[in-house]
């Protein structure tokens, strides 16, 4: 394959479950409840990638075409699939946008009770819409996420009702399926992946498929896992928890990480890093993207490209910077740009207004 390119696969979108069947903890009980999720596409970013080298390849892997618009989806579908097969008949989750709208699609499809608890007006209004017209009871409550976690986990231990947020190790299990996508794209793994960090789960998730791969010997190497949370919502850098965490990027948006531990261990396994970006760093990405790429992400996504940069730009990679081996970087972008069409709004300019003459359009739009 010439520089760049990827092998795409044939599977189509037929779901994680039914593609990883044999890596996953289902049996031919488990009821598959999916909505074609998976087999998003890896993006090659030739703009970014020639701005750290020439032997550098950067890959986008663009979680925001999953059936719901993010990564969610694919823990999402075995959680609901598995809470099926327990006999359940509801499930419950806190949530800062994308789990509820997950959560709430695939209850809708199992014909399941979806309860939500959400931070009161930290929610991006696409992602409430979601989580509403797929029929969920949404809670809002007064506090932040890891006060909505609290409640909902309290509400599954004492009562008949599945918790399904990334605590559950079934959402763990359907989220390393992205890992696995990547390697059979590549043909093996990454050099480096870079992410965003908010609860945890995706870290977490990805490291996890990267090494179990590795296990079967389906790839010959481990890349090395590069995280990034916000500055103003950064518990793990800090090493302590935040009770009042900031940032722009909602999804990332949480104070006291729940998969804080695991986390910590894919960095430093992988001899990696997790770091912070700012919010001006996170939306300097997140234009990037769209107007260079051509790649509409929720400003939490752009974390990722946003700390590739930063890393760059403080040298971290230029021992890698040569001519005779080309280095592969995967940078997860959790989710779709219409999840938080308030940002975009706010961050362009308006449309010009002219009459309605060809001349007239044409010296707007600078066409001679």
């Amino acid at each position: 394959m010439q520089s760049g390119q990827i092998k795409h696969n044939n599977t189509g979108r037929i779901g994680i479950i039914n593609r990883y069947a044999k890596y996953l903890p289902v049996t031919k009980k488990t009821p598959v409840i999916t909505l074609c999720e998976g087999n998003t596409p890896l993006i090659f970013a030739s703009k970014i990638s020639n701005t750290l080298g020439v032997n550098f390849k950067v890959y986008l892997k663009y979680e925001g075409l999953n059936p719901t618009g993010s990564f969610k989806d694919r823990g999402m579908t075995l959680a609901i699939s598995k809470a099926k097969e327990e006999g359940m008949s509801a499930v419950i989750c806190a949530s800062t946008g994308n789990t509820s709208a997950s959560a709430a699609a695939y209850a809708a499809r199992a014909n399941m009770k979806c309860v939500v608890v959400i931070p009161e007006g930290a929610i991006a209004l696409g992602k409430l819409a979601q989580a509403l017209i797929h029929n969920a009871t949404v809670i809002a409550i007064k506090g932040n996420f890891d006060d909505a976690l609290a409640i909902v986990r309290e509400i599954s231990d004492n009562y008949p009702v599945r918790l399904v947020n990334s605590i559950n190790p079934n959402r763990i299990e359907g989220q390393k399926t992205a890992s696995f996508e990547i390697c059979d794209s590549l043909n093996g793994a990454p050099d480096f992946h870079c992410l965003p960090v908010g609860n945890a789960g995706n870290i977490t998730a990805y490291w996890k498929g990267y090494k179990e791969y590795y296990s079967y010997k389906k790839i010959e190497s481990l890349p090395v896992m590069l995280g990034f949370q916000a500055k103003g919502s950064a518990p793990i850098i800090k090493g302590k928890p935040i009770k009042n965490p900031k940032t722009i990027a909602t999804a990332i948006k949480i104070g006291n990480p729940a998969s804080w531990q695991q986390a910590i261990d894919a960095r430093s396994e992988s001899k990696g890093l997790i770091e912070a970006v700012s919010d001006n760093q996170i939306l300097q990405a997140y234009k990037i993207l769209a107007k260079e790429e051509g790649v509409f992400v929720e400003p939490a996504s752009a974390a990722s490209v946003a700390g590739l940069f930063m890393l760059n730009k403080t040298g971290y990679f230029d021992k890698y910077k040569t001519k005779t081996k080309e280095i592969r970087i995967v940078c997860t972008l959790t989710g779709h740009g219409l999840k938080d069409p308030e940002i975009a709004i706010k961050n362009i300019k308006t449309p010009k207004v002219v009459e309605s003459k060809m001349q007239t359009i044409l010296k707007a739009a600078g066409i001679k």
